[in-house]
């Protein structure tokens, strides 16, 4: 089958014995690593107030990616713009579009990307930050990042070009916005392999309408993967992914532990029942088993680009899991 790109999701993951720089210095090679070896685009997350991620404002981590890389495009994965004022986020991606000319996505995602009481935090007692007025607010940004904004409003004074704007979900209202708004869609099917992917493309390719920059629905699914030399070598990495899946559900927060730490980590029948719901990471093997994964993937899913996520302890095995995923998905 003909091989569609790859891209890459980084979290800027904190582990157990170091710091929030080490963390971002990490996603910082791990952009490196993906700009030299082909991946057509590198996005940033948006979290607060999570030990285990650095990736707490992606317009600031989305500068300094750029800054080290050449080739690859780089973009949020995403914004969750509930948390922002529009006109502050067209104006920080409208800048970086200024700096790094047709480089630049824009990823816009409904969730708040934390916990409820740090969500009000961000938003403070504004009454114009809220859920219910998403779809007003992407509409603000889409017009303010376009040839017809607004005239007396401007998020740069004199663009010459403009970040290509993604819709994010996890679910079906994600993709009938993509489709109403005519934007790319890019579904987090990392999250869970029990999701909705196939309803919410199906909604999303059946309700399209064209837009002047999307003539035709354009999709991109996730998938969390790690590649390794050996299969039992990929489960063991992936322990770690694992422990935070399962954190996250139980709150018991904290950095990303090591393989080792994972791999003596007492789990109750509970935890066991929990992981096999939401596994950490959906893909853990050789190459050619990753890629088979994949390409069973595409085919479910018709998708025109994947999104590789995946957490582990050392941002060097993400490095050589990526290496090895794109030599053998090319070559």
């Amino acid at each position: 089958m003909t091989k569609i790109p790859l891209s890459v999701l980084d979290l800027a993951t904190v582990r157990a014995g170091h710091s929030s720089g080490d963390a971002l210095r990490g996603t910082v090679e791990i952009a490196k690593t993906a700009d030299q070896h082909g991946y057509a685009r590198f996005w940033v997350a948006e979290h607060h107030n999570m030990p285990a991620v650095a990736s707490t404002s992606p317009a600031t981590l989305i500068g300094a990616v750029a800054a080290q890389t050449s080739r690859i495009r780089v973009g949020s994965g995403g914004v969750m713009l509930p948390n922002h004022m529009p006109f502050v986020v067209a104006e920080q991606f409208a800048l970086l579009e200024a700096l790094y000319p047709d480089r630049v996505d824009l990823g816009i995602g409904r969730a708040p990307g934390t916990d409820q009481a740090t969500a009000a935090a961000l938003r403070g007692v504004s009454p114009y930050l809220t859920v219910e007025q998403f779809p007003d607010h992407l509409r603000t940004v889409l017009a303010l990042l376009s040839e017809q904004g607004a005239p007396r409003l401007r998020a740069t004074p004199e663009p010459t070009s403009y970040p290509e704007v993604w819709m994010l979900g996890s679910s079906t209202f994600g993709a009938q916005m993509a489709a109403a708004l005519g934007l790319p869609f890019c579904y987090a099917y990392h999250f869970a392999m029990t999701s909705d992917v196939d309803n919410a493309l199906r909604l999303y390719r059946d309700g399209f309408q064209p837009s002047a920059r999307h003539p035709a629905p354009h999709a991109m699914v996730s998938a969390s993967v790690i590649v390794a030399g050996t299969s039992e070598e990929a489960q063991y990495l992936a322990g770690p992914s694992r422990i935070m899946a399962l954190s996250l559900r139980t709150g018991r927060l904290g950095p990303i532990v090591s393989p080792e730490t994972a791999a003596q980590a007492a789990l109750s029948d509970l935890d066991r029942t929990l992981l096999d719901q939401l596994p950490g990471t959906q893909y853990a093997g050789t190459a050619e088993e990753v890629v088979a994964g994949l390409e069973q993937l595409v085919e479910r899913t018709g998708a025109d680009e994947l999104m590789i996520a995946g957490v582990v302890y050392d941002p060097a095995t993400r490095q050589d899991s990526l290496i090895r995923l794109a030599k053998a998905w090319n070559g």
